[in-house]
């Protein structure tokens, strides 16, 4: 097992990504803790990740509480000695599809503030009871929506350069400590909206105004990828559990392309 041993916290882990993670993490070995807004939706991760064998607890946490978060990293800490691994991996609901003639500074902003804000919040939490036992990893979640030229996503474009860049940052930050400093880049990932990912409330602005369903649109999206298909939840879990890993332990400041090919670097 990859993670043996190992304390993972997972913040947005009762979203699709999160929820993933998650049980891949437990899979490895690690004892997960989910971190969400929403009770059911954490239950029901919970239950998966312990029918399957693993070690999993939940607590609905708002990431943008910062006291609060700080209080369920130290209860965490305190429980098991430590934390290992800490995932961010929240989502938010933001306007997508509407150019900057139409776009409101509020609507621009809020996919900044608040994803710069949460990935702030959570590794300041997590990286100080890391550092005191000189290791962790922290991970971030980003897309290529920080590279690729379009219409549309100005706010969540910026907000995932934003995170990319608090990404190396850290990493150099906290080298020093022994904490490593990762970013996943997964291009959309179409089983995510049959498990209820916000990400189907908002693509759907910017398919209508493209005349086409959200399915045509992501379809649309392979196509444009050189695979000629995009992402599975299974994959980005398998990914971020490697990442987490001591088999990864050379890679730091890395933004980890999961794009199908949509991005070549």
């Amino acid at each position: 097992m990859l993670l043996r041993g190992q304390t993972a916290i997972v913040y947005g882990g009762s979203g699709a990504i999160g929820g993933a993670a998650a049980g891949a993490f437990a899979r490895e070995g690690a004892k997960v803790f989910l971190v969400g807004r929403t009770l059911q939706k954490l239950e029901a991760s919970a239950q998966e990740i312990l029918r399957r064998g693993g070690a999993a607890e939940f607590a609905v946490v708002d990431v943008l509480d910062k006291r609060a978060v700080e209080h369920h990293a130290e209860s965490v800490a305190r429980e098991t000695g430590g934390i290992d691994i800490a995932l961010n991996a929240v989502g938010f609901s933001h306007v997508q599809g509407t150019p900057l003639a139409e776009l409101s500074l509020k609507d621009f902003m809020l996919p900044i503030e608040t994803y710069a804000k949460a990935a702030f919040i959570t590794a300041k939490a997590a990286s100080r009871f890391m550092a005191q036992r000189g290791s962790g990893v922290i991970m971030n979640i980003s897309t290529p929506g920080s590279r690729l030229p379009g219409i549309g996503y100005l706010g969540y474009g910026a907000a995932c350069a934003v995170t990319e860049g608090m990404t190396r940052l850290l990493a150099a930050e906290l080298a020093p400590s022994g904490i490593r400093v990762v970013c996943l880049q997964p291009h959309a990932i179409p089983e995510a909206l049959k498990r209820g990912s916000h990400s189907s409330e908002v693509f759907q602005p910017a398919a209508e105004r493209a005349g086409m369903t959200v399915e045509e649109m992501l379809q649309g999206a392979a196509e444009g990828t050189l695979l000629k298909r995009l992402p599975t939840l299974g994959e980005v879990a398998d990914v971020a559990a490697f990442m987490a890993s001591d088999r990864a332990r050379a890679m730091t400041g890395a933004v980890v392309n999961m794009t199908c090919g949509a991005l070549v670097d």
